[in-house]
């Protein structure tokens, strides 16, 4: 009952938030702070992920909530005076692309993820109104989903365009402090958060026992970091692009980004080379640096009629899929998406990982596990046109499954007669499209 009250308090607290910064959009907010009170971190940790690793203290949110009152009352006391102090962010790394690269990603403590979410609670209420439409990364109410499929619709309006696919070099490593703080200086001025936020972005990093002090980036993982990366990219990327460079533009143009990955397309080859030629300036004077090798300009229009093949024209990938033309099943030119390989390779290596450390597990309880790898899978790669690319991920994941079955200890084999009677008889989830574009398309 208490959580509930609590969410109701702190919703209009929020929207008067919200309404300043829509009432003062060329003016800094200095008193924000006070609205962080004991109800409002109580909000904040109700809203705080439970399930996730624990920092460098050892702290699990089973043992926050056992002194939860107390708890709170201590941080907010803290945060009030000044006296709080940013703990070290405990780093570790996880597989990128084709799992041959690693990403690193910061854990904070729980404590700290309590506090980063009620900052961020007042900091989305002042830059949600301020964001721009095609910007979907870590915003409420918005999704990878949602972007693929604002891009996908657009590049069918517009029958495809010239598409500028870039890769902005370690963004989340070099995101440059002092820049950050010009672009926070234009909309909070409050120092009671101002201090806390300079507190995490000078909070050190523990990795394998070494303590380091990093002069620019915010390690992802942190609940702050996405927001902080969403108002930096905001004023370089989203803003000028909208404001500066498509009222000089010859013809239609749009740009769709989640967090740091995101796509320009253009109706105008000379649109596309000019914001090419230029956006490697912009970026380098913010402290940005735009890949050479994985950034590109390529000719995504519509093919022509007299082509025959089953696909057109060059291919990009963009959160997860390949994009590409393809004839639809009355012969129409469509883009058609499927998982991209990399993606589907690193997905297929996990499985093979997570059966060879189960593969001693009881039957039952191993197609439980793969049951839910699945159903995840398809919960994000399930999309319209991709189901022979999810059809080929679960005939992998079955003989996968066959092949470690095959090495558990004792002399009883699995013949293939008698593994595929189990799974006849208990199958594992079929693929399924979940999130449909043409559903959505029939919406009144």
């Amino acid at each position: 009952m208490a959580e509930t009250s609590s969410s109701g308090n702190i919703s209009p607290r929020l929207q008067r938030v919200a309404e300043l910064a829509r009432e003062r959009p060329q003016q800094a907010l200095t008193t924000l702070a006070h609205h962080i009170d004991e109800d409002f971190l109580r909000e904040a940790y109700r809203r705080t992920r439970k399930d996730g690793a624990s920092g460098i203290d050892g702290q699990t949110a089973e043992a926050y909530e056992a002194n939860l009152g107390a708890n709170l009352k201590a941080l907010l006391a803290q945060f009030k005076s000044g006296r709080y102090r940013a703990p070290a962010v405990r780093r570790v790394h996880i597989p990128k692309g084709d799992g041959t690269k690693t990403r690193a990603i910061g854990i904070p403590t729980f404590a700290d993820k309590v506090l980063q979410r009620a900052v961020a609670m007042v900091l989305e209420a002042i830059y949600e109104p301020r964001f721009h439409e095609g910007s979907y990364g870590f915003r409420p109410g918005r999704s990878a989903h949602q972007a693929l499929e604002t891009l996908w619709r657009k590049l069918m309006e517009m029958g495809g365009g010239i598409v500028v696919d870039v890769d902005i070099q370690a963004f989340f490593d070099t995101l440059d402090h002092g820049v950050l703080r010009k672009f926070l200086d234009q909309r909070v001025r409050d120092g009671v958060l101002r201090r806390t936020i300079d507190k995490w972005l000078n909070a050190g990093v523990l990795e394998k026992g070494a303590l380091s002090y990093p002069e620019s980036g915010t390690p992802q993982g942190g609940v702050i970091s996405p927001l902080l990366a969403n108002v930096y990219l905001d004023e370089v990327l989203d803003q000028w692009f909208e404001a500066e460079v498509k009222p000089r533009l010859e013809g239609e143009a749009f740009l769709v980004r989640y967090a740091d990955d995101f796509v320009l397309v253009f109706a105008s080859a000379r649109d596309a080379q000019r914001v090419m030629a230029v956006l490697g300036k912009r970026f380098t004077k913010h402290g940005l640096t735009v890949h050479p090798q994985k950034t590109r300009v390529l000719d995504f229009r519509r093919p022509q009629r007299q082509q025959h093949a089953g696909k057109g024209g060059e291919s990009f990938q963009f959160l997860g899929f390949t994009h590409h033309w393809g004839r639809s099943r009355k012969g129409r030119w469509v883009v058609q998406r499927k998982t991209a390989p990399q993606r589907m390779s690193r997905a297929l290596k996990a499985v093979a990982q997570w059966c060879e450390e189960s593969r001693h597990w009881a039957l039952v309880e191993q197609h439980q596990g793969l049951s839910r790898k699945l159903r995840g899978h398809f919960a994000y790669y399930g999309i319209t046109g991709n189901v022979r690319a999810l059809t080929r991920f679960h005939h992998q994941v079955v003989w996968i499954w066959f092949k470690w079955l095959n090495r558990r200890g004792g002399r009883r084999r699995w013949t293939r007669e008698r593994f595929e009677r189990v799974v006849r008889l208990v199958p594992l989830p079929e693929p399924i499209v979940v999130h449909s574009v043409l559903r959505h398309a029939a919406r009144p």
